[in-house]
């Protein structure tokens, strides 16, 4: 098992860094790289989870869900799309950047009411369909959004370091976790939900997230950033780490909930070794958010 994922993550790893090269070099555009493979992450994670859903009979309508967690990256990306056009975007409207994908949930939300109301025929399931559906476009469109938003974040270098601080930084702690969970784990955290997760594994998690986020900012970040580049204060740094790895906990457990409460091991099994795409991305839908207000508040980021 281990085998198997330590190649499947080396091969999606080896993927992302040309995309991420060829991002940063603004090949076309930044951020032109980087969001279809948000968006094909966002929809295939859509799948699983109403595939999780149907394994117990939930059967909410399908087409809103899709269209609006396709829908709300490429809001949350608006300002890509206005330069793609060749037009700027209106930084001053009523939306200004992170109403645009709260909108598009809104519409979904309301069409996901419709759809069920156009197929109603007896009382006992509507109104559940109609909350998982919500609950979809929320747990999958919305937080994934926060990516979008997080790479368009200052600027093509800033906004680099802000994406890649989030993934590096989970998936570190992540990594963290689970090495010092099988080596020192004993205090069992979560025993019904997800028994192989301990306290000492998170303490780890937090260990090695602390050292990816000062790794981010003192080696990352100036290549990056280059000569406009303030190294922001450690205690900053540690924080951001801290909330990073916390909010990736809280993801892969809410992941857990989903799946346990569903009675089902994995999203999929298309990744050998890791699962399906949910597995892979669950703590970084719940750290994306949690980064993106760490930077928009001024924890990091430029002064």
């Amino acid at each position: 098992m281990l085998r198997w994922r330590l190649i499947s993550a080396a091969v999606i790893i080896s993927a992302l860094l040309a995309l991420v090269w060829l991002d940063y070099r603004q090949v076309v555009g930044y951020g032109t790289w980087l969001l279809p493979v948000v968006i094909a992450v966002s929809l295939l994670a859509t799948e699983e989870v109403l595939s999780l859903l149907r394994s117990k009979n939930y059967q909410p309508v399908a087409w809103p869900i899709y269209l609006g967690n396709l829908l709300m990256p490429l809001a949350a990306a608006a300002p890509l799309l206005f330069e793609l056009a060749g037009r700027d975007f209106p930084e001053n409207n009523p939306l200004g950047r992170f109403g645009w994908p709260l909108a598009v949930l809104a519409l979904a939300s309301i069409a996901m009411i419709g759809a069920e109301m156009g197929r109603f025929r007896q009382p006992g399931a509507a109104i559940v369909n109609c909350a998982l559906g919500i609950f979809t476009l929320t747990y999958v469109g919305l937080l994934i959004s926060f990516l979008c938003m997080l790479r368009l974040y200052g600027g093509n270098a800033w906004g680099m370091l802000a994406l890649l601080s989030v993934l590096i930084i989970v998936k570190l702690a992540d990594a963290g976790a689970y090495f010092f969970g099988r080596a020192l784990g004993r205090s069992k955290m979560t025993p019904i939900l997800s028994p192989g997760k301990t306290w000492e594994g998170a303490a780890g998690g937090a260990l090695t997230a602390c050292f990816g986020s000062w790794a981010c900012f003192h080696f990352l970040g100036p290549l990056l950033v280059t000569s406009q580049y303030v190294e922001p204060q450690l205690w900053a740094v540690l924080l951001y780490g801290l909330v990073i790895a916390a909010a990736g906990v809280h993801g892969d457990l809410a992941e857990s909930l989903l799946k346990r409460d569903m009675q089902r091991k994995d999203s999929s099994t298309w990744l050998p070794g890791l699962g399906g795409v949910l597995d892979i991305i669950d703590s970084v839908l719940v750290a994306a958010p949690c980064g993106w207000l760490c930077w928009v508040l001024g924890l990091v980021g430029p002064g």
